[in-house]
């Protein structure tokens, strides 16, 4: 059993449809325009669906690359910086002296402690009065710039960027 014996009954019944019959009584021209036409329309079909989506995942993925690159060489300027941070020696305070650190930077910063109890090991419980997240933050940079370090926090949020924070600071090793 050949090919021709299974095609044959598709042929037969396909050259005897309406469609066939209407496609053969059509004008040779009419015929022509409809096939120019029928390839167009899958012209734009294979484009819409499968070129323009690979397009599309190209131009995200030279975005993507471009991205990496920025950030390459971003990271790469910064590198010696970052080298001359972790060269740079570290500040080193005396346990004994933490609670007069903390105390004179706090106060520095315009933040009021309420309470302060010292766990000895050169550590201490500070509990602070509301005050505005930023100003807190610039309280812990310059903590850990003296070689303080922030070992447990707590944060209650108020009013108006207000914060209240209870820290356990300790030196840093």
């Amino acid at each position: 059993m050949g090919l021709d014996a299974l095609t044959s009954p598709f042929t037969a019944q396909l050259e005897n449809s309406q469609l066939a019959q209407r496609w053969r009584g059509l004008a040779p021209r009419d015929r022509m325009s409809l096939g120019l036409l029928g390839l167009f329309l899958g012209l734009v079909v294979l484009y819409l669906l499968l070129w323009q989506p690979v397009q599309q995942r190209v131009a995200a993925a030279q975005s993507a690359f471009e991205q990496q690159r920025d950030l390459y060489a971003y990271l790469q300027a910064k590198a010696p910086q970052a080298r001359n941070l972790v060269s740079k020696p570290k500040v080193s305070v005396d346990p004994a002296r933490l609670q007069g650190l903390v105390t004179a930077s706090a106060a520095e910063q315009g933040l009021s402690i309420e309470r302060m109890d010292s766990d000895g090991d050169g550590a201490v419980q500070v509990s602070l009065q509301a005050a505005p997240f930023a100003q807190l933050l610039r309280w812990f940079a310059v903590l850990e710039e003296q070689g303080v370090q922030i070992a447990e926090a707590g944060l209650d949020r108020g009013e108006e960027n207000q914060v209240a924070a209870r820290l356990n600071l300790r030196v840093a090793p």
